[in-house]
């Protein structure tokens, strides 16, 4: 899952768009960008859109939070479309997690589906509870696939005037809620999934931060335009060079018998870096440029 972009629920035409843009996610919302009275409408919309996608594409839903009533609607609506994965906003922490696994199996049962079969993305820092809950993600829930924050709601939720300094770049909570989740990604083994660049049509500030990220460990990016999909996709599919890198490491490991360091090129590698050569060519072979 490199790029996962957000498509308002009750507009069909920004539905038939977003399925066009190339993301490899494609996320109709049901919450934030949907007004309470057309949430009906984004429901079955967003059913409809499940059902007639395109072969091969992934669909999650963001259904609306745990505390406000609607998740029960939302399900009863989507779920029996089958969407692969329910991305869950402002979670708590992995009690929410579960929580929101329960009510999925009762739904999945009710429509004749397989029992685990829909996976789930909690977005984990949209609160200050949530931001110091994160070390309570590993384990919750087979369902878990990845883990992604959000500072818009952040920023609200403590009353911070911007999230971001005269630089552009994250003022320290936000770092905090940024490395937080990055650590808690690593520790439940799913996919770290960076945050949205809300400037659509700053495409150089976006690029930047899909750099930094991947260089820290993220694999992915959530967007909410289709021009930021390209992108996001580019920076997020190791390169050929990083690849044939990755491939001789792998290779030198074997050849030698699964040391615990090997040399290579006049340098020493230990197992770390045989971990992390391993999970790049996972990431290739997801996106596809590895057989």
């Amino acid at each position: 899952m490199r790029s996962l972009l957000f498509v308002p629920g009750d507009s069909e035409k920004k539905l038939e768009k977003g399925f066009s843009a190339g993301a490899d996610v494609i996320i109709i919302d049901l919450e934030d960008s949907v007004a309470a009275l057309t949430k009906p409408k984004a429901r079955s919309l967003a059913a409809e859109a499940i059902r007639a996608r395109p072969s091969g594409a992934k669909v999650y839903v963001r259904v609306n939070d745990l505390t406000t009533g609607l998740t029960d609607d939302d399900f009863a609506a989507v779920v029996p479309a089958r969407p692969d994965g329910i991305v869950l906003p402002k979670s708590q922490g992995g009690t929410d997690v579960q929580h929101l696994s329960v009510k999925l199996r009762v739904a999945e049962i009710e429509a004749g589906l397989p029992d685990g079969g829909i996976a789930i993305i909690p977005i984990i820092t949209e609160t200050g509870l949530a931001t110091l809950s994160t070390a309570t993600y590993p384990g919750c829930s087979p369902r878990l696939a990845g883990l992604t924050w959000g500072a818009e709601d952040l920023a609200a939720e403590i009353g911070a005037r911007t999230n971001r300094n005269a630089e552009g770049r994250y003022t320290d909570v936000f770092r905090l809620a940024r490395s937080v989740t990055l650590l808690a990604a690593s520790a439940s083994a799913v996919a770290a999934i960076d945050t949205v660049h809300v400037d659509f049509r700053d495409l150089g500030a976006l690029r930047a931060e899909c750099l930094e990220a991947e260089r820290d460990g993220f694999t992915g990016k959530l967007a909410i335009h289709p021009a930021q999909v390209p992108i996001i996709n580019e920076v997020f599919t190791p390169s050929r060079e990083a690849v044939d890198q990755a491939n001789a490491l792998v290779a030198a490991f074997a050849d030698a018998g699964n040391p615990g360091v090997v040399a290579l090129e006049g340098r020493m590698y230990d197992i770390p870096h045989l971990k992390r050569a391993q999970r790049l060519l996972a990431r290739a072979r997801d996106a596809g440029v590895l057989a």
